[in-house]
């Protein structure tokens, strides 16, 4: 019998090529990017699963409010691990990592340096907590001694080849010397710790046992016993607060805890497991930039729509064909057909359909995968060799055959047998109506995906063309000025003489993505906590002012006639605002230079920065200081025109001369900034991508759908034209079904659309408005693309010969 069913199944598509071409091509796309999109899901859903104790593992966050700022970091202060793994029997072990960020590396027999981008700070717990395997050394031993390190195979492999890098010396920095007393298995990519590829032992880090309870600067990690409830667990950390934390505050400030929060000043810890560090923590000093598991909810809606556009397709044309198989339900029934027999068959050829549509699927997205990762920066692998894939894949053609289908298949079984020979069955009620309202779901999602890529085009845009307050164009940049040594100031003026160089300066921070914390600052002789601002300070020259293009709202930038400047600070419009100072010139406040809160220095404001973007446009601007120093991390140069690449060669001659044996490493401001907002580019390239395939298998189905329309309707248009009607009359009649089903898809999706990419911007603190002719643009793109593919076949019909079209019959 299956036998049969397949055969007449066969037979039926190859008699109906142009819809099966359709359906199959349809379905087709729709099931490869749903398939390539559950890639990217599950990948994302991945991460640091594969740690042995996953689930047992738990990161301490804090939330802080302090000086008029609130800070969300992803660091805890150096003694809280261990103190908590003394105080609380529950705690099986702790680990802490201090990320360096990027670090000059090299062997110690030789001169040339390699940049290292994420070198981490480790206690000796680490291989305890994290079961990275290590191929070689002893896992307890490893990281206990200081000046020692661990490192991953592909380290071992670049610094020391073939050797066996066991004992042997690396020098960080040009300046302290680590003896390699392991070799790691590199850690995975789906990992918030990938890219760690050095973890140098934390017994070497002074900062790592101040025991200063307000410093906040340590990733900490605690591995729970079998059956604790971290949730409930948290409660503890109220206990820690008020014993060690409160006696902090007052012998640094002389105020309780208690007299903090009246103040609305407030500190808060809390856990967030291992596995959602990736998709649920966007904090300060996160060791990688992590994912956001609102996109992976946006993909998996969008693939579910991909999936549901294609069936719906299906079904669309399966019960618009249902008058050419009136007559073959009416015949097989006379012939004694079960109902449920003809359902069989009508199930079996849309699984066949299916699975045709499932091998092309297969095909095209293993195909597109290379495009596809080079998109979305994933390195997503098919999965051919994974058994429970192919299950699952097959399920779900098998799955989506059967419902696609079985709609169509109750509604031509359910033909009554007289009615139908007669030829007197109404094929317009139910299943016309059925028709209707799948197009109008077709068209409510294309416009929802029409209107989102809109907003996402014109956001992105916003981000780039923003006027942020600096000069990030044709700004060059040199990482790792402290290779220089004590030559910096003066390979920055050598720079400076080249003819395409305008200015340069030396800083330790930039307005582009970097790690940095908040600083406390006071006004002098007000320690009470509530006077206190919380401000990032960067370290500069006197040209950062100037070189950046910033603007003085009042005072003065740092100038070499003046000497006092050493203790001078320049702060921006929003710490004035914070201060409460609306004249700040001369006054005087003061900081800390160490954790420890113990080496005051006092400063006095010379002058107030005008407000500009040194964070994402995620966040408000919000309290900067900034100081005078001539020994920094980064030099840029801003460029004026000029041949770019000559410049640059021009620079790096210099460096090579000045500092011989370190490697050269430059990079562009507005790339960097640009890195910021990489993950929005990357969601608005794929949002983009599938909104467009998503319209492509609607004008598939609606194409179908016209063709049948102009073909039901043949007759009709012989006698209209032969009674006078135009080619336009006729397209018209044939359009202005479809055109009221768009226009109602219009007034469904549209205030949907809103409400989705409302929540979206509300993300972003700076952002475009929701503006009523984007909807209105959006309505105009999905009516205007409908009309031409109906118009297609509608014109097709109008300009056929009367005279054929009245013999169609």
């Amino acid at each position: 019998m299956l036998q049969n069913y397949i055969k007449i199944a066969w037979r039926n598509l190859r008699k109906h090529k142009f819809y099966s071409f359709l359906n199959v091509f349809g379905l087709a796309l729709g099931l490869a990017s749903c398939l390539l999109i559950t890639l990217y899901v599950l990948d994302e859903l991945s991460y640091d699963k594969s740690f042995k104790h996953a689930d047992r593992i738990h990161r301490i966050n804090a939330d802080i409010r302090f000086g008029g700022a609130d800070m969300s970091l992803a660091v805890a202060p150096d003694p809280f691990a261990f103190t908590m793994k003394k105080d609380y029997p529950q705690i099986e072990q702790v680990v802490r990592l201090r990320n360096n960020g990027s670090l000059l590396v090299r062997r110690a027999e030789v001169a040339e340096n390699f940049k290292e981008d994420h070198v981490v700070y480790a206690d000796s717990t680490f291989f305890e907590v994290f079961s990275v395997p290590l191929l070689m050394g002893d896992a307890e031993k490893a990281l206990r001694d200081p000046y020692t390190v661990v490192i991953s195979a592909s380290d071992a492999a670049k610094f020391f080849g073939d050797d066996n890098p066991m004992g042997k010396a690396l020098i960080v920095d040009n300046a302290d010397t680590y003896t390699v007393t392991g070799v790691m298995q590199d850690i995975p990519g789906q990992s918030h710790l990938c890219g760690v590829n050095m973890l140098l032992s934390m017994s070497s880090n002074a900062e790592s046992r101040t025991g200063a309870w307000g410093s906040h600067n340590f990733n900490t990690y605690l591995l729970f016993k079998e059956g604790v409830d971290p949730r409930e667990f948290e409660k503890n950390f109220e206990t820690v607060l008020q014993k060690y934390t409160g006696k902090w505050l007052q012998s640094f400030m002389g105020a309780s805890l208690d007299e903090m929060r009246k103040s609305g000043s407030y500190l808060r810890y809390t856990l967030v497991p291992l596995t959602k560090i990736h998709l649920h923590s966007d904090r300060t000093a996160e060791i990688n930039a992590n994912g956001n598991i609102q996109y992976v909810y946006i993909f998996a809606v969008v693939a579910l729509f991909l999936l549901t556009i294609a069936c719906v397709n299906f079904m669309n044309l399966a019960t618009a064909r249902s008058a050419n198989r009136a007559k073959e339900v009416g015949v097989r029934k006379a012939l004694g057909s079960e109902r449920s027999s003809l359902v069989s068959q009508f199930l079996t050829e849309s699984v066949m359909l299916s699975f045709f549509s499932l091998a092309l699927a297969i095909i095209l997205a293993y195909l597109t995968l290379p495009f596809f990762n080079n998109l979305a920066s994933k390195q997503v692998d098919f999965p051919i060799g994974n058994v429970w894939f192919w299950v699952a894949t097959l399920v779900t053609g098998g799955v989506v055959g059967v419902l696609a289908g079985s709609y169509p298949a109750f509604f031509l079984s359910a033909f009554k047998t007289l009615k139908v020979l007669k030829n007197s069955v109404e094929l317009q009620g139910k299943g016309g109506y059925l028709r209707n309202a799948l197009v109008v779901f077709q068209f409510v999602i294309s416009v929802m995906l029409i209107v989102g890529t809109g907003v996402i085009y014109r956001q992105l845009n916003f981000i780039q063309t923003k006027k942020l307050g600096f000069n990030k164009d044709q700004m060059l940049i040199v990482n790792d000025a402290y290779a220089l040594d004590n030559q910096v100031t003066s390979f920055k003026e050598q720079v400076m003489q080249l003819s395409n160089v305008a200015s340069g300066t030396v800083t330790s921070y930039l307005p582009t993505p970097s790690s940095r914390t908040d600083n406390s600052f006071f006004p002098v002789g007000q320690m009470q906590q509530e006077k206190g601002v919380s401000m990032q300070n960067w370290a500069i020259d006197y040209d950062f002012v100037k070189t950046l293009g910033l603007e003085m709202v009042s005072g003065r930038p740092f100038q070499k006639e003046f000497p006092s400047d050493s203790t001078g600070i320049i702060i921006n419009e929003a710490a004035a605002k914070v201060l409460g100072y609306a004249d700040p010139i001369g006054k005087k406040i003061f900081g800390y230079k160490d954790q420890e809160l113990k080496h005051r220095i006092d400063y006095t404001i010379i002058g107030v920065v005008k407000n500009f973007h040194f964070e994402s446009l995620k966040k408000h601007i919000g309290a900067l200081s900034l100081v005078l120093s001539r020994s920094n991390g980064t030099v840029v140069f801003k460029l004026d025109g000029g041949d770019m690449a000559q410049t640059i060669g021009q620079v790096e001659q210099l460096w090579k001369k000045m500092a011989p044996g370190q490697p050269f490493n430059y990079r562009f401001m507005d790339e960097d900034f640009n890195q910021v907002y990489r993950s929005e580019q990357q969601v608005g390239k794929i949002f983009i991508t599938f909104a467009a395939i998503s319209i492509i298998i609607g004008c598939l189905g609606l194409f179908g759908l016209s063709a049948y329309t102009a073909e039901r309707r043949t007759k009709e248009i012989g006698v209209r034209k032969v009674l006078g009607a135009s080619v336009a009359n006729i397209v018209t009649l044939l359009s202005k079904e479809f055109l009221r089903l768009i226009i109602i898809a219009i007034l469904i999706g549209t205030p949907i659309a809103w409400f989705g990419m409302n929540q979206w911007l509300n993300d972003f603190a700076y952002h475009v408005d929701l503006a009523w002719w984007m909807f209105l643009a959006a309505g105009a793109i999905a009516i205007t693309i409908a009309l031409l593919t109906v118009s297609f076949q509608s014109i097709k019909a109008a300009l056929m010969n009367p005279v054929k079209s009245l013999r169609s019959e």
